[in-house]
């Protein structure tokens, strides 16, 4: 993607997952916006987005942040809200490990407290160690834990995989986790 479209993409993110009202959105029930409504709304506050530049960045996300609805009238984020939304999800047997990507400087709380989903609805998981470790880059020294998620489920947690396949639980306590050394990640890539 372009650094145009990187900007675009997040901008989305903001408006569909935390911030709709910036530029005077109204996310259903499930998420979803009109999208003639979001690309007059972006552009009345000098975004300018076009139809075919929102079909570039859905189409060209790596990670799969949005979906268009079926007749490709409305448009979602596919998870991550702090806005009150209900993304219609049936619960799912995860797999036996998933992971989590944090920083190093996060460590002790999270060894203490478990992980938490802050500011949004869930916890987000992933299925590799690979793409774990990304999402720790983002907050400093990476590091990754592995979560036992068969073993939660089994004790009644519930797990949900989003439209892009990140794996969703209200949170980890820490018996379930266990911290990756880089050995460990590169068996498991």
């Amino acid at each position: 993607m372009s650094q145009e479209t990187v900007k675009l993409s997040k901008f989305l993110s903001y408006v569909l997952r935390h911030r709709p009202d910036e530029i005077g959105l109204h996310l259903d029930g499930q998420g979803w916006v009109n999208v003639e409504y979001l690309l007059k709304q972006a552009n009345a506050h000098n975004v300018h987005l076009t139809q075919a530049l929102l079909e570039e960045i859905v189409a060209a996300n790596n990670k799969q942040r949005f979906s268009f609805s079926n007749d490709s009238q409305k448009i979602r984020a596919n998870q991550g809200h702090s806005v009150a939304i209900d993304l219609g999800l049936e619960p799912q047997i995860p797999p036996v490990v998933l992971y989590h990507g944090t920083a190093l400087h996060f460590l002790e709380s999270i060894f203490a407290t478990g992980i938490h989903p802050g500011n949004r609805h869930h916890v987000h998981l992933s299925r590799d160690t690979k793409t774990a470790l990304k999402v720790g880059r983002r907050h400093g020294e990476p590091v990754v834990l592995q979560v036992a998620a068969q073993q939660m489920h089994a004790n009644g947690h519930l797990f949900f995989c989003s439209d892009n396949g990140v794996w969703l639980t209200d949170q980890v306590a820490p018996p379930y986790l266990t911290q990756l050394y880089e050995a460990q990640l590169n068996e498991t890539h």
